[in-house]
């Protein structure tokens, strides 16, 4: 079984003293969150406690005039009266913020006191086969927490806070024409066997957003009236009050693993992974679909061990009804060259694993961005490896698709 303690040695979750990369001298542990809502619906949530504003001490507010007026946007600038709202033409073009290279020496620091709020200009759902049937317009992009292999910032340019959508409406509204559009599921598939599936946090964690407003919980109630619909998102961070949605069964949430060693070096600012298993039964039994993503697997020296140990500890630690709806995603790593030079300015220990020019390769992504993988022979291996040890390790977990 694995050693939990190690665990507890992850850079600090919601403290500025996580303004340090992963296993940087002196960071502190994490705390762990609440294992449930703080009290009922009408009590204190998890957003409005002292740890979750030390996670998003929001100092600053780049706004569109027309977000910052709208319903939401005031709701979200209630949150953080202490802020100054900096009226901005464009969510994507802001000085000082976006190009700037200076940001990349302050990159969690931006994530933790910067937040943007936009209007969506354009709602695409883009076909996808993989984690869903479909790829919904996302309710936000960038995110509070600080993965060292996060591919949204190579579109934002030395800076990747949180931003939000304001015109929450305007996608509900597009998502329910698209699902009327579709008609029930006509056969089933990998991705569910009788919804259509739709990821609605491809450029952020949903989990975080809902710590800055109430998009995620208005995505997840539209869904409960959607029968041949269902949501999903990827999180690495355990937020208690997404317990209380009632989602009836109609999101999926898939919790990011990977192998605590990797974790305190990669995944800056996260729920320790133990602690996203342990939430499993508890989003089962709150309504969720509970699936796993076991991503990305950094190939380094010693992986196939440590994979081993975190499925053994899988096995040990989820109850029975979560293994036997479980099913999960294989995703090796890709990597960006840009990114490889952001993260050489604030992380460079990360780039030890991550860049690895030996064994990877250029990579021509769907949005014309070139990334780096692992070369052909390399990668075919590491996924037959990953499967062998989910069959010898965790054989109730069902893999959706491995790449």
């Amino acid at each position: 079984m694995q050693d939990r303690r190690g665990d507890r040695d992850q850079p600090a979750l919601f403290g500025i003293g996580d303004l340090e990369p992963a296993g940087a001298p002196g960071a502190s542990p994490a705390p762990s969150a609440p294992s449930g809502p703080a009290s009922g619906p009408a009590g204190p949530m998890f957003r409005d406690s002292p740890a979750a504003r030390r996670m998003l001490a929001v100092r600053e507010i780049h706004a569109e005039p027309a977000a910052a007026a709208s319903p939401r946007g005031r709701e979200i600038v209630a949150r953080f009266p202490g802020a100054r709202v900096v009226p901005v033409d464009s969510h994507w073009r802001i000085p000082g913020l976006h190009g700037s290279e200076g940001n990349a020496e302050r990159w969690v620091r931006v994530k933790t006191e910067t937040l943007v709020l936009g209007e969506r200009k354009t709602f695409t759902t883009r076909p996808n086969g993989r984690s869903a049937d479909w790829i919904a317009p996302g309710p936000s992009n960038g995110c509070a927490m600080a993965c060292a292999y996060c591919y949204v910032p190579r579109r934002k340019g030395y800076a990747n806070p949180i931003t939000v959508f304001t015109n929450i409406d305007a996608l509900l509204a597009h998502l329910g024409r698209h699902i009327a559009r579709l008609g029930p599921k006509p056969e089933p598939n990998q991705c569910d066997p009788e919804a259509w599936v739709y990821d609605i946090g491809e450029n952020g964690d949903c989990s975080v957003d809902a710590l800055v407003g109430d998009n995620t919980a208005d995505l997840v109630r539209a869904f409960t009236h959607w029968p041949t619909a269902k949501a999903s998102f990827a999180t690495k961070f355990v937020n208690p009050d997404l317990l209380a949605l009632d989602p009836r069964g109609r999101t999926r949430v898939r919790f990011s693993v990977m192998p605590a060693e990797d974790a305190r070096l990669l995944d800056v600012r996260t729920t320790p992974v133990a602690e996203r298993i342990a939430a499993a039964a508890d989003f089962l039994d709150a309504g969720y679909e509970v699936h796993f993503n076991l991503s990305p697997v950094v190939l380094r020296p010693g992986w196939r061990q440590a994979w081993a140990d975190l499925l053994r500890h899988m096995d040990d630690v989820l109850p029975r009804r979560v293994k036997d709806q479980a099913a999960a995603e294989v995703i090796l790593l890709t990597h960006n060259r840009e990114l490889h030079d952001v993260n050489l300015r604030w992380h460079p220990r990360a780039e030890e694993v991550l860049w690895r020019p030996e064994e990877q390769q250029p990579k021509r992504s769907e949005n014309g961005a070139v990334n780096v993988r692992y070369r052909t022979g390399v990668k075919g291996e590491a996924v037959r490896g990953v499967r062998d040890l989910v069959a010898a390790h965790a054989p109730w977990l069902r893999i959706r698709y491995a790449f």
